[in-house]
């Protein structure tokens, strides 16, 4: 796989993340073998770089106390950027996505940067565990299929209830106006910011606690 990944350094502030990113061709690979395998497949989403988690980065960044010394979950993590610089300052981060080829490329990226206190796992936020526990949960552009929105509510509810605090980026569609309604209860803090990378993107950040 190694040929088919590029290495690239992504900065927030004074610390560097080094993050493997998919190619072109690796990414049309994986497309063409899952619509061989599975009817209806989706296009790897996962395999890019998204604003929502350039967003989320620079939110921790600046506001790292939040997590620093906690236990850290990101769910649908993708490449795992976030989970990547919040291991720079939590106890323990658990990355996570429900695909196996986004967990190889994480592990590459965990690897490189060398990080002895984050580790990967497969997760589906449709049957999560009931022994999986975050001081902090970490939710980067999950809210983009209209669909999902009443597991993802669901999944929102049951960590709230727990006393898990949650990090939700995304940027900001029409579409999600009234699922960030529902989540109005519980944010505790929001902040815009204007990402740049690859384009002009306006993203959102919510930080949510039960109250």
């Amino acid at each position: 796989m190694s040929d088919k990944l590029s290495l690239e350094i992504v900065e927030f502030g004074d610390t560097s993340i080094k993050l493997y990113v998919p190619g072109y061709g690796y990414v049309k690979q994986k497309y063409e073998e899952s619509k061989l395998s599975a009817v209806g497949a989706h296009f790897p989403y996962w395999a890019k770089i998204w604003p929502a988690a350039i967003g989320m980065c620079n939110f921790i960044n600046a506001h790292s106390s939040l997590i620093r010394g906690k236990k850290v979950v990101e769910l649908a993590a993708g490449l795992g950027l976030p989970s990547l610089l919040a291991a720079v300052y939590a106890a323990e981060v658990c990355c996570s996505d429900y695909l196996q080829d986004a967990i190889d490329v994480i592990d590459r990226s965990i690897a490189i940067n060398e990080f002895n206190n984050i580790y990967t796992r497969l997760l589906n936020w449709h049957h999560l565990p009931d022994n999986l526990h975050a001081d902090v949960l970490l939710l980067s552009d999950v809210n983009y299929d209209e669909e999902e929105f009443s597991a993802l509510y669901k999944v929102l509810e049951r960590f709230i209830n727990s006393g898990t605090t949650i990090i939700l980026s995304t940027p900001q569609r029409l579409m999600a106006k009234s699922f960030i309604g529902r989540l109005l209860p519980w944010v505790a803090r929001q902040e815009e910011m204007e990402i740049n990378v690859p384009e002009k993107t306006f993203v959102s950040i919510f930080l949510l606690k039960k109250k």
